[in-house]
């Protein structure tokens, strides 16, 4: 085992689940075989604790690293805010400068609070409609977190969540009396969703939603949303931490064409730096002073001067640009190099963030199969892609390569009548949420 492994396995015992965050779990990647950890990482490169040298073609640091790990001029700002000092009994300058910045980004919007990680700013929303309308359930399409208000939906009869997110994620610890609150409607399901807002008319303070993930909307699908809230008095807060600052500069909704009332951001926002942002209407933000919302490192300098660079160094680089050329360019690589290797696969996903799946019986064994050569190859990879700037022509090409190598060796143990599971060097990566030992 490699110095990550060993680390991990001591993890496991000092820290509940191993990790801080699910999508970090080496079980979900390749159990027991995953490097674990990193000492460096530049570009879209990864040196692990033994040295080894990787090229990430996966989430990009779950997405947060749009313009490349270390990126140099939004590291150079934020080591200057650390020289200025990165807290005080006193406000940042940087806190109203990043406001400027993301309401000149969306003209719709008045007002801006912040937060540190897109779960917690997804609940300060949540909180801010409650607040404005002084009502409790809210209707959900997608992921929005593992804070209570989320979670709630599971405490109903099966697991609502499943269908929009992870599947078993028990609501353990999640007060009962929030049964009830949260009520799940699928993306693209028009009638679904009048019928929720229906059966719970007068009693709805918030529609909370992706406005895109894995799917466009339909034709009119949004648009019918916005005014089946407007009319009936309801706070639209579009959740744009996966997919925002990936099909433009700003929110996915003003590519889509339809406004929200809160629109929430995180991740390709930051670059890497824990700072969160909702953004939205005057009078619907202004309730925020009538419940309480606080918290001391809300108020750091650090990522505040980090996300407003990385704005800038986005536009900069139309770095919207080269995440759909990239997408494409990948897209079109994976299903050209099945083909040539009689391998079966869907593709799906908005082109900055792409994946693929096997359409085979028990798939997870031949995601664990391609992550495991990929591995091997030099890559950290599974089924899918968060383009970044760092995503050269040359690294692209490299990459889509060792792909069709793997789906080449994939075809042959299929033509042999063999099982994809004999060669597994490991156990099956996980899929969902799971209980470590």
């Amino acid at each position: 085992m490699g110095k990550g492994q060993e680390l991990y396995k001591r993890a496991k015992e000092i820290i509940p689940g191993g990790t801080q965050l699910l999508s970090k779990r080496p079980e979900m990647w390749l159990p027991e075989q995953w490097p674990s950890y990193y000492s460096r990482a530049k570009g879209c490169e990864v040196w692990d604790l033994d040295g080894n040298h990787y090229y990430d073609m996966s989430i990009m640091g779950v997405g947060a690293n749009v313009l490349g790990y270390a990126f140099d001029e939004v590291d150079q700002v934020a080591k200057k805010a650390i020289d200025r000092g990165s807290m005080c009994t006193l406000n940042a300058p940087e806190e109203v400068e990043l406001a400027e910045a993301l309401l000149d980004l969306h003209p719709w919007a008045d007002m801006v609070r912040y937060a540190k990680a897109g779960g917690e700013a997804m609940a300060m929303a949540a909180r801010i409609a409650r607040a404005y309308t002084g009502k409790d359930i809210v209707l959900v399409c997608g992921y929005h977190g593992w804070h209570d208000w989320y979670l709630s939906a599971n405490l109903t009869k099966g697991d609502p969540l499943a269908d929009v997110h992870l599947k078993g994620l028990a609501p353990a610890g999640v007060p009962k009396g929030l049964a009830g609150t949260n009520l799940i409607f699928h993306y693209n399901q028009e009638e679904e969703f009048e019928a929720l807002v229906k059966e719970n008319r007068g009693k709805i303070a918030a529609v909370i939603m992706e406005p895109i993930r894995n799917d466009y909307p339909n034709p009119g699908y949004l648009e019918k949303i916005r005014e089946i809230t407007e009319a009936e008095g309801i706070v639209l807060i579009f959740d744009e931490i996966t997919a925002g600052f990936r099909l433009c500069p700003g929110g996915s909704h003003l590519k889509l064409g339809v406004n929200p009332d809160i629109a929430v951001f995180a991740k390709a926002m930051t670059n890497g730096y824990p700072v969160s942002a909702i953004v939205g209407k005057r009078d619907v933000m202004e309730a925020a002073q009538e419940t309480f919302i606080s918290s001391t490192f809300w108020t750091e300098r650090i990522a505040l001067a980090a996300a407003l660079e990385s704005i800038r160094c986005y536009q900069k680089y139309k770095v919207d640009e080269v995440q759909s050329r990239v997408g494409g360019r990948v897209k079109e690589g994976w299903l050209r190099a099945a083909e040539r290797q009689g391998i079966k696969i869907h593709v799906s996903g908005i082109l900055p963030l792409i994946h693929f799946e096997f359409l085979y019986e028990n798939p997870l064994i031949y995601k664990t199969f391609f992550t495991q050569q990929m591995l091997k190859k030099g890559y950290l990879a599974a089924t899918g892609l968060y383009v970044s700037l760092a995503h050269t022509e040359s690294i692209i090409e490299e990459y889509l390569a060792a792909c069709e190598n793997v789906f080449e060796e994939i075809g042959k143990i299929c033509l042999e009548g063999k099982e994809i599971m004999e060669y597994l060097d490991g156990p099956v990566c996980h899929a969902g949420f799971e209980r470590l030992n």
